[in-house]
């Protein structure tokens, strides 16, 4: 039963996290220090990537009818947009693919640790402000989605690739790069969201494959329910995210990473000095 409703934290630190460029990983290894699962360390790494399909199920749920190019409520012409969008994120995930498949595992091994989480959280928060003050009085040149060039979204893809590197943010590095080329907080927030869905589909599947389908029952009880809170949080956490941006800019986002950075910093370094 502890466990249980450990699951259901988790699943909540994750659907927000994931979507508000924060850092996911920033929060869950505070979160793994303070609350432990009852399970062996292989169904836990599992555990932490396959969650996020419930936060991927929230997109494509509140974006179904803009992703689907099949809708008898489509004309034809926005059939064909629907198609170009889909490739264009076939093309932004390219970086990721290219660099992610070949590398995983190496890049897990030299930084997934809580110094280089608290540095990536710090680095992107500094780095949100400071694009923010640059474009504060700049109309965005992107307002659409149809307006995103490839080399655009390549570049975004590369930074997308950039989010490998734990305390990044996925969204966070997306929006980030998004930014820098003058596309708006809106266009720059969806797009981060539709590249997610082959990145982080790829990701569980690779952990899925890894580890396999052996499960005890109350292992996936667990990964069904952390799935489907990761999902009831993220519509949530997504459709806040979209209505603040209206009349709100990322700097309060870059002030909470470089926070949570420094928290992450000294609670692993003081824990490091007296153990």
């Amino acid at each position: 039963m502890l466990d249980v409703l450990k699951v259901i934290i988790f699943g909540i630190v994750e659907g927000i996290t994931e979507w508000l460029p924060i850092s996911s990983t920033g929060h869950l290894i505070l979160l793994e220090e303070l609350l432990k699962l009852n399970q062996n360390q292989e169904f836990l790494d599992m555990f932490y990537v396959v969650i996020q399909l419930g936060a991927i199920l929230a997109v494509v749920v509140i974006y179904f009818h803009k992703l689907n190019p099949f809708s008898p409520k489509k004309t034809q012409k926005q059939k064909m947009m629907t198609v170009q969008l889909w490739i264009k994120v076939v093309i932004g995930s390219i970086p990721a693919a290219v660099i992610g498949i070949p590398f995983n595992d190496f890049i897990e091994e030299k930084f997934n640790n809580a110094y280089v989480v608290a540095a990536m959280l710090v680095v992107y928060g500094i780095l949100f402000i400071v694009i923010e003050n640059y474009q504060k009085d700049k109309e965005p040149k992107v307002t659409k989605l149809s307006q995103l060039t490839i080399p655009m979204i390549l570049i975004i893809g590369v930074f997308q690739m950039l989010a490998m590197i734990p305390g990044t943010s996925r969204s966070g590095a997306t929006i980030v790069g998004a930014l820098l080329l003058g596309v708006s907080r809106a266009i720059a927030a969806e797009f981060t969201f539709f590249l997610a869905i082959p990145a982080m589909a790829g990701a569980s599947a690779v952990k899925l494959i890894h580890f396999g389908f052996n499960f005890t029952a109350m292992q996936a009880f667990l990964l069904l329910l952390g799935t489907a809170v990761s999902f009831a949080v993220s519509i949530v956490a997504i459709k806040f995210l979209m209505r603040y941006i209206k009349k709100n800019d990322f700097k309060v986002f870059g002030w909470y990473r470089i926070a949570l950075g420094i928290i992450v910093f000294l609670f692993f370094g003081i824990q490091a000095i007296l153990s």
